[in-house]
This record gives C-alpha cells, structure tokens and sequence, in this order.
C-alpha cells in the first residue's frame, strides 16, 4: 500500500490555466482574468431603460384627479339613453385613469400618488355601481337602460 494522495499530486496552476481558458470563452467574459476578482462581466444595457418619469406619474394621478373631480359635477342628466352612455364612457375614464396612473406610481415608487390612484380605481368603481346596479336584475330594471320615449324592440 502506497500512501501517496492523488491531490498531492495534481498540477493546479495548469487546471486553474485550463478552467481561465474555458472561463474565458463564455459570453461577457473578462478578457484579462485577475486574481481575487470574478472573471464574468455583467452584460452593459445599450439603451437606458425608458419608463415612467416622477413629474409624468404626478401629471397622470392629477389628470385622473381632475377627471374624478369633473364626474360629480356633471352637467346634463344621465337616466337614460346616449347620456347615460355617455357618462358611462366618463366613468370608464376615471377608472382607467386609475389604473394607468397606478401602474406607473408602483413602477417608480411613489406611495402617495399610488394611494391617490387607488382612491381612484375606487371612486370610479363607486360611480358605476351607482349607475349600473339598479338597471340590473329584473326586467323592469333593463327598461331603465333606455329612455321612455325609446320603444324597445322584442
């Protein structure tokens, strides 16, 4: 029996040459690997990433604001009809407003105007609740859709 360990035995600055060569063929590799340092590079972006700006995610929190503000001072009747539709499209607005302006708070971090916009999204869903549970359920409450001068066609 030998008591000769294989370890010993190894040339390690040939492996550590061999495993630089190999390290050195991968994408985004240090051409000049040093001591102590990673021999992997991160990839650069070659465009800076383009997203929501601060004043943009403010400008869109008070353009929601102004359209939220603007829905309960609406100035024709909304019963029925193209006004009612109408003024449904407005509520859609507030809430996309909401979103929109949720999506690109959340994005830059922004905790107060991402609030804002959730008072948003809530305040739109409360505006069409408003117009839209009662014309629904019976078929009375469908009648309600159109004004009364409209005869429905069955």
């Amino acid at each position: 029996m030998t008591d000769k360990d294989p370890q010993k035995d190894r040339d390690w600055d040939k492996e550590m040459r061999e495993v630089d060569r190999l390290l050195g063929k991968l994408p985004y590799a240090d051409p000049k690997p040093g001591g102590g340092e990673p021999t992997l590079r991160k990839p650069v972006a070659a465009v800076a990433a383009s997203g929501p700006t601060v004043a943009g995610t403010w400008a869109k929190v008070a353009l929601g604001l102004l359209i939220g503000i603007g829905m309960t001072q609406w100035p024709y009747t909304h019963g029925c009809g193209l006004r009612l539709i109408f003024y449904l499209v407005g509520v859609v607005a507030v809430l996309a407003a909401g979103i929109w302006s949720g999506v690109s708070s959340w994005k830059r971090r922004l905790g107060f105007a991402h609030v804002l916009s959730h008072v948003l999204i809530v305040w739109g869903t409360v505006l069409a609740v408003r117009e839209v549970l009662p014309r629904i359920g019976s078929e009375k409450a469908a009648t309600l859709w159109l004004c009364p001068d409209v005869p429905l066609k069955r």
